[in-house]
């Protein structure tokens, strides 16, 4: 993969030069599993308490469990986004 020539020079990315990126990469690919387990169980909950409030009428449940579940989407829509986007400018970064 070939980033930049020009007169004499020529620059590779070197993605072994970091001590331990296997190691760095296994770590973040658990950390986003986590993350997208938990998101999923906030969804979880929220929704439950959603529907309890408006079940019940309680505006001040119902209106916790809707932000709630909006979080919970936008953490896992985030989390999952992370991945494509990292490897969107990875492939980038080859063509340039």
């Amino acid at each position: 993969m070939r980033l930049l020539t020009g007169v004499g020079a020529s620059v590779f990315p070197d993605f072994d030069a970091v001590g331990g990126s296997d190691l760095i990469l296994e770590v973040l690919g658990a950390l986003l599993t986590v993350v997208l387990v938990f998101s999923l169980l906030m969804l979880l909950i929220s929704i439950i308490a959603w529907a309890l409030g408006a079940s019940s009428g309680n505006a001040q449940v119902a209106t916790r469990g809707r932000t709630g579940v909006l979080v919970a989407l936008g953490g896992a829509a985030l989390s999952g986004g992370a991945v494509v986007w990292m490897n969107f400018l990875i492939d980038v970064g080859g063509t340039i």
